[in-house]
């Protein structure tokens, strides 16, 4: 992105980088404005493993970025050397995996995570470079059109050109490289390439031409073979799993890749297999939709023996299947996908289509299921007990909608959710973050109150 200089702050009495944007970027009225907004939001990200951005600047016509000097190497001249020492690499892992989850928290998605934003100070400092500039550099139309692509800095996996960032051919992820819009997930796609890089010392996606590249993205396995020998076997799983084309089935929170990066290297798990998973049976497919009509059976029974026969009268049991309108499918999740109203007459599912994700509404009298409008990008529907709200989360808040549909109203934040509940009263129970204790929602609305504790002395890390 431009030129880079060291220069000295006389006021302050430091050095610092300078970093000069194109000139075609530079004299676009729009894309300025829409930079310096973003650049004003990353001002604001604090964190050891982030380099800071001190300010936007203009002079003689010339505007530039003022922004913590990093000293040291970065990870693409350090692995000119060859592969970095898993011990070493496990702990520059866990230093990027800090400063993602710091940013993602505050909405920040980096987009171009590769070893060359990643520096290495003496004494073993991370830090990571242009943190969300690549969403600053898009215009506003978005990501997708011959224009963006055309003059994207992606045609080259070494180096930049002028014009709109989408990421970096080798690191980019496959929603990236179909210009689909991306989310957190895409980098950690890219921090998986990272992490197998530095094990291996070469890149998992790689071609002749950045065509050859992309292909290789979006069609080919990494080489498992070429990870050394030695590497847990947990550690090789966490690769895998940021590194799974759909990005419903990859690692969503670097919170999680945290965690599992810490268990990955405690104890010996024995060595990492490297051959690719052979692909699962059809009854694996089926078991996890078996399982979750057997569980909502068994919650129904379970709360009419608590509730007694005057709650639930005898009624004869009931199957049926339910019809997935055409374009949509079942999205494969670790979320719940189900819900069914207080008075069993309503079956709320979350499909996916051609864009997003959307709620779907199946009176149980009738045969056919109807999306339920402003529920795009929902995950976790539960419909209010008196039956005309659905809450659900979309777009890191916590939303709610009438039953029918309508424009969704923010109830509150919920960056990376784990789970919600509607209270007998019509309050909401949630988590708003994978770390997070369980927060109230008045049934009146107003601000969320904080109902438990995460007990540090227990280990408690969650409340779900």
């Amino acid at each position: 992105m431009g030129e880079v200089w060291r220069a000295h702050d006389a006021s302050l009495a430091r050095d610092v980088a300078l970093k000069l944007l194109p000139p075609a970027f530079a004299d676009d009225p729009e894309r300025l404005a829409r930079f310096e907004r973003e650049a004003k939001v990353l001002a604001s990200l604090s964190h050891p493993n982030i380099a800071a951005i001190f300010g936007f600047h203009e002079h003689d016509r010339v505007r530039f970025l003022a922004m913590e000097l990093v000293p040291g190497e970065d990870l693409a001249e350090r692995l000119k050397r060859g592969p970095i020492p898993l011990d070493e690499t496990v702990e520059i892992a866990r230093q990027i995996a800090d400063a993602l989850e710091a940013a993602h928290e505050q909405g920040i998605v980096h987009r171009d995570l590769k070893p060359a934003n990643v520096k290495v100070a003496p004494g073993g400092k991370v830090k990571v470079l242009d943190f969300g500039l690549a969403k600053a550099l898009e215009t506003a139309s978005g990501s997708g059109s011959t224009r963006d692509s055309a003059t994207s800095p992606t045609i080259t996996s070494l180096g930049t050109v002028a014009g709109v960032i989408l990421g970096t051919a080798a690191y980019m992820s496959p929603e990236q490289a179909r210009g689909k819009s991306v989310d957190r997930r895409a980098d950690v796609w890219a921090f998986g390439c990272v992490l197998y890089e530095m094990l291996t010392g070469q890149a998992p996606f790689s071609g002749e031409t950045v065509s050859d590249t992309l292909a290789a993205v979006l069609t080919r396995e990494p080489d498992w073979s070429a990870l050394p020998e030695g590497v847990p076997a947990r550690l090789v799983a966490l690769i895998k799993r940021c590194l799974r084309r759909d990005p419903r089935e990859r690692l969503r929170d670097f919170g999680d890749v945290r965690l599992l990066l810490d268990e990955a290297m405690k104890g010996d798990d024995g060595a990492a297999t490297v051959a690719p998973p052979a692909p699962s049976p059809a009854w694996t497919r089926v078991l996890p939709w078996a399982v979750a009509a057997v569980a909502i059976v068994a919650a129904v029974a379970v709360a009419a023996a608590r509730r007694g026969p005057a709650a639930f009268p005898a009624r004869p049991l009931s199957a049926f299947g339910v019809l997935v309108p055409q374009d949509y499918y079942l999205p494969k999740s670790d979320q719940p996908l189900l819900d069914l109203s207080a008075d069993g007459r309503t079956l709320l599912f979350v499909v996916e289509g051609k864009t997003d994700n959307v709620v779907m509404k199946r009176r149980l009298d009738r045969m056919d299921p109807a999306p339920v409008p402003g529920t795009e990008g929902a995950e976790e529907p539960r419909m209010s007990p008196d039956g005309r709200w659905i809450a659900f989360f979309a777009q890191g808040s916590l939303r709610k909608v009438p039953a029918d549909g309508g424009p969704p109203t923010d109830l509150a934040v919920a960056r990376a959710p784990r789970g919600l509940s509607w209270a007998p009263d019509g309050s909401i129970v949630f988590s708003p973050l994978y770390n997070s204790s369980l927060w109230r929602l008045p049934a009146a609305g107003g601000a969320p109150a904080e109902i438990t504790k995460l007990d540090a002395a227990r280990q408690e890390r969650t409340h779900r």
